[in-house]
């Protein structure tokens, strides 16, 4: 194994409860394999996230230690990706492909549906945001609140439904409310015929959660998922989806295998980045396109950096992203990615 590290900065800062992202700093992993004698590498890649994974400092140690494990989930993603990219080159098949094999779950999926956020603004502005977004393609809508006064965040949810009738909307309030608000906020987005809100309480209220389903409109965690495991989760029945982050889980094989857990327990999964450069963002696209009729999912952030490791073989059309041709990640589109002295 072998890794070096990146730093990419955001096209403007990112607020966060651990305050703004300016750049995502991590390292890009690789992986050797043998086909037939000749040495194949794969392709990962190492993005810490603060509040959801180790530090930078920690994953460096990890990958220097050759060691990621649950403890250091952005080291064992970028080894764990870039192993899984080096087999399924090394057997001249698709990522996604090889992934849907190995977890028994059926053909992989050419493309996945994408969900595009709009974030906070006033009302006039995010139903131009959610217009705008509806016309270029897009069927799925998830529109960030929580932070403005319920009432406000009311009439900005009526006017992103107003703004797109027949779209499917979601709402996102990252953990902002107490558990009165949150019903109240919930009973208004089921008026609105919302797919689901998405951490409306903070992230460890598994009982909050819990009461807040049936309400008539779904409950997503996310936030969740980075302090409590899927298995407690669904224990508590506190969630319809997991959001599901492959960077903070640990790797592909780790997404795959709470997917099918929440699948089995009647819960929908959905896969998203990190705000990951373009090899993590391939990988999660790879997890879900091995997830049997995934929903939208939340892989359209490449246009959140300004710059990124590679060109991006993976565009958005139409709503939806495709699988890249040939095998692993992307062929030979990120071939240059391939060799140290290009990275």
């Amino acid at each position: 194994m072998r890794f070096d590290p990146f730093s990419l900065s955001l096209t403007r800062p990112l607020g966060t409860a651990n305050g703004p992202i300016e750049s995502r700093e991590g390292f890009l992993v690789r992986v050797s394999a043998n086909d037939d004698g000749e040495q194949v590498t794969g392709l990962g890649e190492a993005t810490p996230l603060p509040g959801w994974t180790e530090s930078l400092a920690d994953c460096r140690a990890a990958l220097e230690r050759g060691d990621p494990d649950a403890t250091t989930p952005a080291a064992r993603h970028g080894y764990s990706l870039a192993r899984a990219d080096a087999e399924a080159r090394e057997t001249d098949v698709r990522l996604c492909a090889r992934l849907a094999a190995e977890h028994g779950v059926g053909p992989s999926a050419d493309a996945v549906p994408v969900n595009a956020t709009v974030g906070d603004d006033t009302p006039t502005e995010t139903a131009d945001a959610v217009r705008e977004m509806v016309e270029s393609g897009f069927d799925v809508v998830k529109i960030k609140v929580g932070a403005r006064e319920p009432e406000a965040d009311r009439a900005r949810l009526r006017a992103a439904r107003d703004a797109a009738p027949d779209a499917e909307l979601r709402a996102d309030a990252n953990g902002a409310w107490g558990r009165e608000t949150a019903a109240e906020m919930l009973d208004a987005a089921a008026e609105l015929d919302y797919a689901y809100v998405e951490q409306p309480l903070p992230a460890d209220d598994l009982t909050g959660l819990a009461e807040l389903r049936g309400c008539g409109v779904g409950v997503a965690v996310d936030e969740t998922l980075a302090s409590h495991a899927v298995a407690a989760v669904l224990d508590a029945d506190a969630a319809d989806v997991l959001v599901l982050k492959p960077m903070a889980l640990g790797g592909p094989d780790r997404t795959l295998d709470a997917a099918q857990t929440a699948r089995d327990a009647g819960v929908e999964a959905i896969v998203t980045t990190t705000i990951d450069g373009v090899v993590a963002r391939l990988g999660a696209l790879h997890v879900a396109a091995a997830i049997p009729d995934v929903p939208a999912c939340g892989l359209a952030t490449g246009s959140l950096l300004a710059d990124d490791l590679a060109p991006d073989p993976a565009p958005i059309r139409e709503g939806a992203m495709s699988v890249p041709d040939g095998p692993g990640l992307a062929g030979d589109a990120l071939q240059a990615l391939s060799h140290p002295g290009d990275s």
